[in-house]
């Protein structure tokens, strides 16, 4: 018998827009299309992934930089190739007040044309070698198709973007695989489930040797891409001219890398992990870990409003970041809706029958299951609870996307099974771009890449060419 899909699933876009603003998260009534604010709940959860990030990337011997928002037209010109990508998209500053500027500035796309021309200044020798810098900016991109809240917008207000500088191919191979550890720490953190893939040849980075993509499956069906790491070779370093000197005293062009992600991870984690109700947030980033809420009855309101109180000051003193509801107006189940729809990890209850038995009614966010725990066991029980909930989180949402990765022989198999299913569909390939693209042409469906790490697949032919297939292709529908 078939499950029955729940409206998050059934009605995706509607939920997705509805839980964004009712949640608190953002508000995207601004009067600028593809544009939207964010509230201060949206914000705390904003800044707690990407304070995650953050550590990841410090630990990893990069450095917080900040470079600025506009371009010349001269820095544009300098790297065509990448630029090109970006031509019909950008944002061109051409006027102070009336008078016309003598150069016309653009808005960043990305950072490249901004901070490689500084690159040039700040690297001299092999002793600046390896350099890593990393920045949380802005990005402006015109965006012609239907914009949608965090995954298609016109102003990116999220985009961490790394830049690294090395004197030898082999330490910029190690580096992306670095990259690449980082990012799958970082999702995993945030129970995201992803696969891992090398962008076609048609479709990387435009000035990359190759381009690695993290990609995740949304409740419609549709691929999300979360994360890219590039390999840039010399590409970068020979269009703005970044050398240094080496060992020996003669000049060489640097050897780059780069990886970035936006708002679409916060999209993810809302999507993943939410279900009919609104938000569930993992405990390690949600703004609010667990929410304490009195259950008054007849004349035990002080009694009651005392212990939670007491009960608040113990969980913060346990690191643990606790609200207590003392709205009087609101009945406790209109409290429930309200924190449930947010997302909140944990609810904690105290009534008159808790104070009976010195108990708490603690209750789960992601199973909605209810139980009772000594009072003087609060803070290792929640953080206990807090634990159990990120294992849980990361099973179930590995379980949703293994069961949405398919594998097809030929083009009417991945058409048949993407119709039924949706998802990914991975298929062997002969590693011919040809076929690769005729993939694309007979299944209306998008390359998304090879499975990054697999080496080879055994047996097959193609069945575009007949040649033996050598690799796993993936293919889907990406936003």
């Amino acid at each position: 018998m078939a499950v029955e899909r729940k409206r998050w699933q059934r009605e995706f876009g509607d939920w997705f827009h509805q839980v964004i603003w009712e949640s608190g998260l953002m508000d995207y009534r601004y009067p600028v299309k593809g544009c939207g604010v964010w509230l201060p709940y949206g914000f705390k959860l904003r800044n707690n992934v990407l304070n995650l990030m953050r550590r990841l990337l410090d630990e990893t011997g990069h450095e917080e930089t900040l470079f600025p928002l506009m371009i010349t037209s001269d820095m544009v010109k300098k790297e065509a190739i990448h630029v090109k990508s970006f031509e019909d998209q950008l944002f061109w500053v051409t006027k102070a007040g009336d008078r016309k500027l003598d150069e016309e500035l653009a808005l960043r796309p990305t950072s490249e044309t901004a901070i490689y021309p500084m690159m040039q200044l700040w690297i001299r020798s092999h002793a600046d070698l390896p350099k890593r810098v990393y920045q949380v900016v802005n990005t402006f991109r015109y965006e012609t198709k239907a914009t949608r809240p965090l995954i298609r917008v016109r102003e990116i207000s999220t985009f961490k973007e790394a830049h690294t500088f090395h004197a030898t191919f082999e330490e910029a191979e190690r580096q992306v695989e670095e990259a690449v550890r980082i990012y799958s720490q970082f999702f995993d953190s945030l129970a995201i489930p992803y696969v891992v893939s090398k962008r076609p040849e048609w479709d990387k980075f435009p000035g990359a040797l190759y381009s690695i993509a993290y990609d995740t499956v949304l409740p419609d069906g549709k691929v999300l891409q979360i994360g890219t790491v590039h390999n840039l070779a010399q590409n970068f370093s020979k269009a703005f001219d970044i050398t240094f000197e080496n060992a020996e005293g003669l000049r060489e062009y640097v050897w780059q890398t780069c990886y970035g992600i936006s708002e679409r991870v916060i999209a993810a984690l809302i999507a993943v992990h939410g279900d009919d109700k609104g938000l569930i947030l993992p405990p390690g980033v949600a703004p609010i870990q667990a929410v304490v809420i009195p259950i008054p009855y007849k004349s035990k309101e002080a009694a009651v409003t005392e212990k939670s109180r007491e009960i608040k000051k113990v969980l913060e003193k346990a690191g643990v970041r606790v609200w207590l509801d003392e709205r009087d107006k609101l009945t406790p189940g209109s409290k429930f809706y309200e924190w449930e729809l947010k997302g909140v990890p944990l609810r904690i209850e105290i009534g008159p029958r808790d104070l009976e038995f010195r108990n708490l009614t603690l209750v789960r966010r992601d199973t909605m299951e209810k139980f009772q725990v000594p009072e003087e066991e609060a803070a290792s029980r929640v953080l206990e609870t807090f634990s159990e909930i990120q294992s849980s989180l990361s099973r179930k949402a590995s379980e949703w996307l293994r069961q949405r990765i398919h594998q097809a022989g030929n083009p009417e198999e991945a058409v048949a099974l993407f119709r039924e299913k949706q998802g990914i569909v991975e298929v062997g390939w002969c590693s011919k771009e040809r076929c690769g693209l005729t993939w694309e042409e007979e299944t209306g469906l998008q390359v998304l890449g090879i499975a990054w790490g697999e080496t080879s697949l055994n047996g097959g032919v193609c069945p575009i060419c007949g040649e033996k297939v050598g690799r796993v292709l993936r293919l889907g529908k990406p936003y």
